[in-house]
């Protein structure tokens, strides 16, 4: 009887000695600060409760950032801007995009600060703008200065994440910037938007945040895979059913502040920028489907080119469309 409780009590410990090896799944998620539904997400921990994964959440401060992380091996999944986006693919990385976090909308700008002496866009030829490198704002500036017949030369374009611009406005080092929220509520405050994303949109140059993967880890876990999109297509439609009442949740707007580092006063008008497209939508020509003729992919294609123009790209991946799934969005369905 003891050599048996002796070796039960020896297979016991050694179960529980490898169970954290084969119990629990782990993957590294990058986020940004935009304000969004997906905050509640994370906060209520509902995909680490469906799935049993474990998510290391790595906050960074630019899409640049989050691609070269993932270029690293560091990260499986993380939120980037359409230009970060277009950058990756181009440069070799076997990522897809599988989610339209936000169609930017209106939801970044173009703004001068007071005193600059700047009040159209031509004034910014020989000022300091500060926008962080690969994002959609990056090729929103570019573009706006393009349009009123400036190179990016022609000013003192400075790559600075969000923190870096609040501390340079503040000190009245930079004459402007083209940012996002919550760092954009701020700037506004002393400043005067001179162009804002949708304008740009309306100009033929639409931009969004994606969620991009990884291909091998979303090979290897088509379950976790299913179990995000449907979080994400639910936590999205609760919104859009009811803005004012998402927003008047105390609880999820301490989520969104409390993931984003805005002030919960600012997250109801910044959310109100943005478009979060359904899962039909999701799924069509519109944004993901369609193939080489799907919006998403026209726009990753798009915004390539134009960085190459600029002299930020030395090639262009010749099919974004390898790199656009609507897999996730079926199987959610």
């Amino acid at each position: 009887m003891k050599r048996l409780l002796a070796g039960l009590l020896f297979v016991a410990a050694t179960v529980m000695a490898a169970a954290p090896a084969w119990a629990q799944k782990t993957v590294t998620f990058a986020y940004q600060d935009m304000m969004n539904p997906w905050r509640w997400v994370q906060q209520s921990q509902e995909i680490e409760k469906a799935t049993g994964f474990k998510i290391n959440w790595r906050q960074f401060g630019g899409g640049g950032d989050v691609i070269r992380a993932m270029a690293s091996g560091d990260v499986q999944l993380g939120e980037v801007g359409s230009t970060g986006i277009a950058t990756a693919i181009s440069q070799g990385m076997d990522v897809d995009l599988f989610w339209i976090l936000e169609d930017i909308a209106g939801a970044e700008a173009l703004v001068a600060r007071n005193g600059s002496g700047v009040n159209t866009i031509a004034d910014l030829k020989g000022k300091k703008i500060g926008t962080p490198f690969v994002s959609t704002s990056h090729f929103q500036l570019l573009y706006a200065m393009q349009q009123a017949g400036l190179k990016a030369s022609d000013a003192q374009v400075l790559n600075m994440r969000p923190p870096e611009i609040a501390a340079a406005w503040g000190r009245g080092d930079i004459d402007a910037t083209f940012i996002w929220d919550p760092m954009l509520s701020n700037v506004k405050k002393t400043g005067k938007v001179l162009m804002t994303s949708g304008d740009i949109c309306k100009k033929g140059a639409c931009t969004f945040d994606g969620l991009i993967v990884t291909k091998k880890f979303a090979k290897e876990n088509p379950e976790f895979m299913v179990v995000l999109v449907k979080a994400l297509a639910k936590a999205d439609a609760d919104y859009r059913g009811n803005p004012k009442a998402w927003t008047g949740d105390p609880a999820k707007v301490a989520a969104v502040a409390k993931w984003s580092g805005a002030k919960p006063e600012d997250v109801p008008d910044a959310m109100a920028l943005y478009g979060f497209p359904s899962l039909q939508e999701q799924g069509s020509p519109a944004w993901l489907g369609g193939g080489a003729n799907g919006a998403a992919t026209k726009a990753l294609a798009q915004q390539a080119n134009f960085l190459k123009d600029q002299g930020r790209l030395t090639s262009v991946a010749p099919d974004f469309s390898k790199n656009v799934t609507t897999e996730w969005v079926i199987k959610a369905q």
